[in-house]
């Protein structure tokens, strides 16, 4: 039954066809006697093809609906000029309204409405009914008009019904889209979130490591005990550098958790205790405080605070150059966390802290930028007076909208 219904449903021209002869037998039985004499339909030379059009009209109507709706409405007129009263073959009539009103243009629409109000009326008029009143003639032309206006209306909300699914369908495909994009955009943006995770642990582990070895080979000779625990530095950070990036490239690779199903907290801002003693094991003095109330913030806000201070660190590392010191400034604020890290490094120009600089330097502070606007928090970046540079930081507890 199934391909009985998919056949019929690619080959709508076959089954209106097929109506099309019913409709065409019917009326022929209607139009001739038993006895093969013709009925009161008027002359058979002017019936039977009026009705073998009418048929023409059903076998035809959803391939030209509103040629065939013309057809129709001149078929009647020839009706009732020619006296051919109704017969089967009419019924054409109403299957071509329901037809445009569903799938025909809008002017054929109204014009086969107009047609329908109007049929019951003129065929009272040209075929009054006998022995029949002027109200009772009246009542049966409306009667005659209101399969007319129900196959109008059925047609119409077949047409609005579609319309209306029509919609639904574009709007499920665009939201499908934009679902598509949207994912698109998140996978783009955690995967710059990773490659700023990347450029932190790989700076500023790399920058450690490179410090340690540059100590260890210079007391290599005269110090072996100092030359052995910068080599236990260099170790121990490699091996959380070597985890952390392993972590994050295991995302990249396959955006699913690694062995043991969870990943590797992010740092928060806890840690700067252990991050500023690795800096100062590598040989940078560092001066840290707290001021305020420390209170558990949000993670967004602890892991940028920790990411800020660790870039900083790492540039001043990189780019102070010798005798070089830092300080770093952790405030807490009623409504955010403050940041100020800030060193005296004279020996490497500006240009290299600035975003975009000639030299490829930089990304850290755009990441910075990137990871304070993330938060909704505002982040200033430029040399201090005298000499060195300065990072200060304002992270708000709540999300700006």
């Amino acid at each position: 039954m199934q391909r009985l219904y998919d056949f019929l449903r690619r080959h709508p021209t076959w089954v209106d066809s097929f109506w099309a002869v019913v409709l065409f037998g019917i009326t022929c039985v209607n139009l001739v006697s038993v006895n093969g004499a013709p009925e009161q339909h008027g002359a058979p030379a002017v019936a039977f093809p009026i009705a073998v059009l009418l048929c023409v009209v059903v076998a035809l109507r959803r391939r030209m609906p509103e040629k065939m709706l013309v057809l129709a409405a001149v078929l009647g007129l020839l009706q009732l000029i020619t006296d051919v009263e109704v017969m089967p073959a009419d019924f054409a009539m109403m299957v071509i309204i329901f037809t445009v009103a569903a799938d025909g243009a809008r002017w054929a629409s109204r014009f086969a409405l107009t047609g329908g109000l109007c049929a019951g009326f003129l065929s009272q008029l040209r075929w009054p009914a006998q022995e029949a009143g002027g109200l009772n003639v009246v009542l049966i032309a409306v009667f005659q008009t209101v399969p007319f206006a129900l196959a109008w209306v059925l047609g119409d909300s077949l047409r609005t019904r579609r319309a209306y699914l029509a919609q639904l369908e574009e709007r499920a495909a665009r939201l499908e889209k934009e679902r598509e994009a949207q994912s698109k955009v998140a996978v783009a943006a955690e995967r710059a979130r990773i490659a700023r995770e990347l450029h932190d642990v790989v700076a500023h582990n790399v920058s450690v490591m490179v410090v340690q070895a540059d100590g260890a080979a210079y007391v290599m000779d005269t110090a072996p005990d100092q030359a052995k625990k910068a080599l236990e530095t260099i170790s121990g950070t490699g091996r959380q550098a070597l985890a952390e990036m392993r972590r994050l490239l295991g995302v990249l690779r396959t955006g699913e958790h690694q062995e043991g199903g969870e990943y590797v907290p992010q740092p928060d801002v806890e840690q700067l205790d252990d991050l500023i003693e690795q800096c100062r094991t590598a040989g940078l003095p560092v001066d840290f405080k707290v001021e305020g109330t420390p209170r558990p913030l949000p993670s967004g806000v602890e892991l940028t605070a920790y990411r800020i201070v660790q870039e900083a660190l790492t540039n001043t590392r990189k780019h102070g150059g010798p005798n070089t010191g830092a300080s770093v400034r952790l405030v807490y604020f009623d409504d955010g966390l403050g940041l100020l890290v800030e060193d005296d490094g004279k020996g490497a120009p500006h240009e290299l802290y600035e975003e975009g600089g000639a030299d490829g330097q930089g990304h850290g502070l755009i990441g910075m930028r990137e990871r304070v606007g993330m938060v909704g928090g505002t982040l200033d970046a430029g040399p201090r007076p005298g000499g060195g540079f300065r990072i200060s930081a304002l992270l708000p507890l709540k999300p700006a909208h």
